[in-house]
């Protein structure tokens, strides 16, 4: 991979547009991007990592915030990448999501990522969906995102942190860069299937006790199971099966002891019931004889009640002639009544006579046709008055509605000169609220800066506590590294000051004195009680450097801290609590005020809305009322009018009679009444002619039924339900002594009343004995069968499922001893696991590459040792780096290196990995590459090494960044790119060595 060309817009801290030309940059393979902290050294290197990949390296992907806080409003961040990738040339242009105004109104909105890739050398297909183009950029690169982030732009601390890592972490990072998800899906593989059959074996075992248990239960037995199941189980069958033969032998001799009680409280029963049938016959005939005398008066009843049939027939018709006679004589006296109530009446009725004279009938008729001709006179007269009075009641009603609509008039008159004046208010207060609700998105801003300022103010508070701490510990840090370098320095003092001694310990007979030379030593130097020794000032020595590390962490914690109480004490401003809050509380009313107009508005106007569509609704209702008050007017004189002139002519046809419709219903009732009079009286005369011949017809029917009088045939007379009641009793007495007399006459009953009588309880107790013995004995000959049937049942299952258990238990303890091996477990005696192995592979590939550029930054001193021993207590193994010091023969750990040789250190482990990761990535090799920070701790010699170590790199056409702020690397390197801060962003100076 190699990049030509960069252009930036409006990222980071570029507010404009900046370029880079890296084909001019890095013509002669090695170039420095420096700049002032924050100037935006580190945005150039996610600039290409955001063209290629859509994201940026490490925690700043975190804040999602990539648009310049410099960039002109509207303008859109975008980066544009052309690099050669795979021996294609290519162009990719992309742009983060960002906020932008919004086009009508206030406030912003999201304008999405867009993105395009466009092929320079003139063939494929140009891409702008964000998956396409990540598809293409990763295969023709051969690597991951995190993988290009840690080959490509090493990160400043990121392999100091590797380098000092536990094995976990380390592996961590390890399998971000190699792929080993095929590694990891055998070991979940090997875990699940260990998993499966352990619950597979698991389920057999517990199917082996479930029908164990089941065999126990059938079989009647608590214990369990003897240590071989199958055997303890063909007992139980073979105990089972000999008890049901035992109780189907007690069964049999049971049922023959039953059998024959059975038979001899039969034949006892059946003699017994043909004695009792005998004795039953004969207590009914003796019954039926001492009933004769009753029967024959029953018989005697029987006989007069069906002779007086007839005569209660026409006895029931001669009192229902004589009760028609008194319902019509009532009628007539009520009708009398009724005619004589009035003056007419009365004089009527003087004139006829009871029962009907000659001439009554005629009399009565001319009297209701006079009456019927002053009805008809009368309802002309009444039709006439109905019309008067409608004509008055037109009048009245025509009246009042004129009242009604006159004080109508009034309160629509009295509305329209009060409306005017409430919509001028309507209008004021809705104008009012227009323009408070103008204000919300304002007042919203104001609130949201007040709040960011309390919470800024409460983060500030806790800020400040945590401020004091990172003060407390730093000055005991600080304090702590001087005390350990005094003690190094007393401890060194001590050990030169009895060197002599150290020395003379050293020497051996014949050996040269360090010193003078001479191989005499007449009085070597002893050493004194409680000398340093060299293992003393190395221990110090390492006390000193942890010392000062703790220390330098400390100091950047506090000066973290103290950073954020700058930003923080910025973003609060000189106001105090109170003042904050009392902002905060306006501002927060002030908006409520704001939503509370808007929510108002739309309801005030729809009532203005309402007040003018009332106006005009009145003005209508205003002039309808006065049309119909004139209508009114004209309709009352015309009522009036008419109403006058019926008076006049009802009172020329009566006179002083008013009340013309008493007097015509008076007149019409008397008419009905006195000719359904004489409609009665007729009706009367012939009910009485009718109850005298019915009452001769009775009285010669009880004689025909030879009745000395109607009386005596009325005292005979039944009803039908005692006559057949009688009947019944007669019949059913002659039909038991039939019955009673056919039971005497059967042989059979004969014959058992010649025999003894007999008694069945003897019989009924043997028989209950003998078919409860038979029953009980069932009873356990068929329990016995069904134990024997599922002993032998369940003792079946249980041979299948131990048989299954066997097999299934063997596979098991094979997988799961294989499953222990691959996850570092069991015989692994290096506790690594399959992942583990793969990037302990890896990591050693990588230490041997790295080991080549650190002997060579390190004039020879050191190199890296892979160490794939087991971690401690229990951690997985094969991920150990240690560093072997030459000069002393001693393999060490990496925490042991100063901050130089740490940065030496680090620097050939990414080298080493970049080399390592190319290779996986199928050989890729990688022209362009950048290097963060990290040559300030270098003196200068190292320095001169590490430059050699970089000019080996740029062989073969490769073109390495290094991004740095050293002084004496500007001196060395020509060709730089100088990030330049300023007020309104950061621009870019290109050097050309």
């Amino acid at each position: 991979m190699r990049l030509h060309h960069l252009e930036v817009t409006a990222f980071g801290p570029f507010g404009g547009t900046v370029a880079v030309d890296f084909d001019e940059l890095g013509a002669d393979g090695l170039f420095l991007l420096h700049g002032q902290t924050g100037a935006g050294k580190t945005t150039i290197l996610d600039a290409v990592a955001f063209a290629l990949y859509g994201r940026v390296p490490g925690a700043r992907q975190d804040g999602k915030r990539l648009l310049s806080d410099h960039a002109a409003p509207g303008t859109p961040p975008k980066v544009v990448l052309e690099a050669t990738i795979g021996g294609r040339r290519l162009r990719l242009t992309r742009s983060p999501e960002y906020q932008r105004p919004k086009l009508r109104g206030t406030g912003t909105t999201t304008e999405k990522a867009k993105a395009s890739l466009e092929w320079v050398d003139g063939t494929g297909e140009n891409l702008t969906r964000h998956e396409d183009i990540g598809e293409v950029v990763g295969r023709l690169l051969g690597m991951s995102s995190d993988q290009f982030f840690q080959v490509v732009l090493l990160p400043q601390g990121d392999f100091a942190r590797f380098l000092r890592a536990d094995s976990d972490d380390r592996g961590k990072l390890l399998e971000r860069l190699f792929d080993t998800g095929r590694f990891a899906t055998v070991e979940e593989w090997f875990a699940a299937r260990r998993r499966a059959d352990e619950a597979a074996v698991s389920g057999k075992r517990a199917a082996v006790d479930r029908v164990a248990a089941q065999v126990s239960a059938a079989a009647g037995i608590e214990a369990g199971a003897d240590a071989d199941p199958v055997e303890w189980s063909r007992r139980l069958v073979e105990d089972s099966r000999e008890a049901a033969d035992a109780a189907a032998a007690s069964l049999a001799t049971a049922k023959q002891v039953a059998a024959r009680a059975e038979a001899t409280l039969r034949s006892a029963r059946e003699t017994k019931q043909l004695q009792d049938r005998a004795a039953q016959a004969r207590v009914r005939l003796s019954q039926i004889d001492e009933g004769r005398e009753q029967r024959d008066e029953l018989a005697a009843e029987h006989n007069r009640a069906v002779r007086a049939v007839a005569v209660a027939a026409a006895d029931g018709a001669a009192e229902r002639a004589r009760r028609a006679l008194e319902r019509e004589l009532t009628r007539v006296g009520e009708l009398t009544q009724i005619v004589a109530r009035e003056p007419d009446g009365a004089a009527l009725l003087q004139r006829v006579s009871w029962p009907d004279a000659e001439g009554d009938a005629a009399t009565l008729a001319d009297a209701v046709r006079g009456w019927g001709a002053d009805v008809t006179r009368l309802d002309e007269l009444i039709g006439r008055d109905a019309t008067r009075r409608q004509a008055r009641a037109d009048l009245d009603s025509a009246c009042a509605r004129h009242a009604e609509l006159s004080g109508a008039a009034r309160v629509v008159a009295d509305r329209r000169g009060g409306l005017p004046a409430e919509v001028e208010r309507c209008e004021a207060r809705l104008s009012g609220l227009r323009d408070l609700a103008a204000t919300v998105l304002h007042r919203a801003d104001l609130l949201d800066a007040a709040r960011e300022k309390v919470a800024a103010a409460d983060e500030l508070d806790r800020i400040m506590a945590l401020h004091a701490a990172a003060s407390e510990r730093n000055e005991r840090a600080r304090g702590a590294h001087l005390d350990a370098r005094e003690s190094l320095a007393d401890l060194r003092e001590q050990r030169i000051a009895g060197m002599a001694a150290e020395l003379a310990a050293g020497l051996g007979v014949d050996d040269a004195c360090p010193v003078c030379g001479s191989a005499d030593h007449p009085s070597p130097a002893q050493p004194a009680d409680g000398a340093v020794t060299k293992a003393d000032e190395d221990t110090a020595r390492v006390a000193e450097q942890s010392r000062a590390r703790d220390a330098e962490v400390a100091a950047a914690a506090l000066a973290e801290v103290e950073q954020r109480v700058r930003e923080l004490s910025a973003r609060v401003g000189g106001g105090g609590r109170e003042s904050l809050a009392a902002a905060l509380s306006a501002a927060e009313q002030a908006h409520a005020e704001a939503c509370g107009a808007v929510e108002a508005e739309p309801a005030v106007a729809q009532s203005l809305s309402r007040l003018r569509a009332e106006g005009e609704e009145l003005a209508a209702r205003a002039q309808e009322l006065s049309a119909d008050l004139a209508a009114l007017d004209q309709r009352i004189a015309g009522d009036a009018e008419r109403l006058a002139e019926l008076d006049r002519e009802i009172e020329l046809a009566v006179g002083s009679e008013t009340d013309l419709r008493a007097r015509r219903d008076r007149i019409d009732a008397l008419a009905t009444a006195a000719n359904t009079l004489r409609d009665q009286r007729a009706s009367a005369s012939r009910a009485a002619t009718a109850a005298v011949d019915a009452a001769a017809h009775a009285e010669s029917a009880a004689a025909d039924a030879e009745f000395a009088s109607l009386d005596d045939a009325r005292a005979a007379v039944r009803t039908q339900a005692r006559v057949d009641e009688i009947d019944a009793v007669l019949t059913a007495a002659r039909e038991d002594r039939v019955r009673a007399e056919a039971v005497l006459a059967d042989p059979a009953v004969a014959a058992a009343l010649a025999a003894e009588p007999v008694d069945t309880t003897a019989a009924e107790a043997e028989h209950a004995l003998a078919s409860a013995s038979r029953d009980e004995a069932m009873r356990i000959a068929t329990a016995a069968d069904d134990r024997a049937a599922k002993v032998e049942h369940y003792a079946d299952a249980l041979h299948a499922e131990v048989e299954a258990l066997g097999p299934a238990l063997r596979r098991f303890e094979e997988l799961a001893a294989l499953a222990e091996v691959v996850a570092g477990r069991g015989q692994n005696a290096r506790k690594m696991s399959l992942r583990s192995y793969v990037l302990a592979a890896r990591l050693e590939e990588v230490a041997l590459s790295a080991s080549v550029r650190l002997r060579r930054m390190s004039g020879g001193r050191y190199e890296f040792v892979h160490e794939d021993g087991a971690g401690p207590r229990g951690k997985r193994g094969g991920l150990g780096l240690d560093i072997r010091d030459d000069y002393t023969g001693v393999v060490r750990s990496a925490k042991t290196l100063s901050g130089g040789e740490s940065f030496l250190a680090s620097l050939a482990l990414a080298l080493g990995l970049a080399d390592v990761v190319a290779a996986e990535s199928g050989g890729l090799v990688l022209d362009t590459m950048f290097i963060d920070e990290g040559f300030g701790t270098l003196d200068a010699d190292t320095l001169e090494a590490v430059m050699g170590v970089l000019d080996e790199l740029r062989e073969g056409g490769r073109v390495v960044g290094i991004v740095s702020h050293v002084d004496e690397m500007r001196q060395r390197i020509p060709s730089r790119l100088h990030v330049l801060r300023g007020r309104n962003g950061s621009t870019l100076d290109a050097i050309a060595g």
